[in-house]
């Protein structure tokens, strides 16, 4: 075919093909950086706007040789990092209640960072909090967050009917078996204590450990503890292709996202990437999350 002898048809010549001109290195340099930002206010609203708010469910199996046969199927939602007041509100948390309450859980879990600082954020959110019903109870911890008038938000969860645990543990049952829930003060600005937390548990029996912080599921794996479950992390909120968390804070460094084996004693560690954001009110590449877990007894 003959070309035509108007147009330069050198591909390496920075003509523009719609006009036949050449580009200048100005145009061009403008053109790109054209390029970049859109492309940069695409994903800034994208991770504004949009994934903030499409929770992901995610559903796992996990078999643990101490669990009772009684509790075989054992099902439990963990959501973690609910960040109110920044900016989940009552009517979002509205939304996370109804996806949890229609899993049908025979436990739920809390790992803390229910609000975001000022623990009055959680009164807006008491209604759809109060929803919240297993047969086997609405178990929780602090995070990080929650100090700022720890006392208060202690209170008010309580008043939803969450049970609260403090470097403390509480006994389930069913059909004359059973099993423990521990739970452990914040790590970074509490007063973490396993032994307390466990005191009273008797040997052999399995123990589901709720602690906000994953990082410290090496000092747990250390005590006879089956299962931790963790939030903080928040996956790292903003995740890049090729290179995973942008940043994590303290506390999730080595633990980021999703199922580990932890110590010499194979603990099995969750890590939860939260419903809220923190400090950026914005996700990418990292959608909010529910973890649904069935426990089944391993015979093998």
């Amino acid at each position: 075919m003959r070309g035509n002898p108007g147009v330069n048809h050198d591909p390496h010549s920075g003509s523009d093909s719609r006009s036949g001109k050449m580009m200048t290195r100005r145009q061009f340099l403008k053109r790109s950086m054209g390029t970049v930002a859109a492309a940069g206010l695409l994903s800034a609203g994208y991770g504004t706007f949009w994934e903030p708010r499409r929770i992901e469910t995610i559903r796992l199996v996990l078999k643990q040789k101490r669990l009772p046969a009684a509790f075989n199927g054992l099902k439990i939602v963990h959501f973690s990092d609910l960040h109110l007041g920044f900016p989940l509100w009552a009517e979002e948390a509205e939304h996370v209640v109804s996806l949890i309450m229609k899993e049908k859980a025979d436990l739920i879990v809390f790992t803390g960072d229910m609000v975001d600082g000022e623990a009055e954020a959680v009164d807006s959110s008491m209604k759809a909090l109060s929803q919240l019903k297993a047969p086997l109870g609405v178990v929780s911890v602090l995070g990080n967050h929650d100090y700022e008038n720890d006392r208060y938000l202690i209170s008010r969860q309580r008043e939803a009917g969450f049970t609260v645990l403090r470097n403390a543990h509480v006994i389930l049952e069913r059909s004359n078996q059973r099993m423990a829930v521990a739970g452990l003060d914040d790590w970074l600005l509490g007063d973490p204590d396993p032994e307390e937390a466990l005191q009273g548990v008797p040997d052999g029996m399995y123990t589901l450990m709720l602690m906000h912080e994953p990082d410290y599921a090496g000092m747990v794996s250390t005590f006879p503890v089956d299962l931790q479950l963790s939030g903080h992390s928040h996956g790292g909120q903003i995740r890049l292709p090729g290179m995973g968390a942008v940043i994590t804070p303290s506390g999730a460094r080595r633990y980021i996202q999703g199922l580990y084996e932890v110590g010499d004693s194979h603990m099995k560690l969750y890590v939860n990437r939260g419903i809220g954001t923190t400090r950026l009110p914005m996700r990418l590449l990292c959608r909010p999350e529910l973890t649904v877990i069935t426990l089944q007894r391993d015979d093998t």
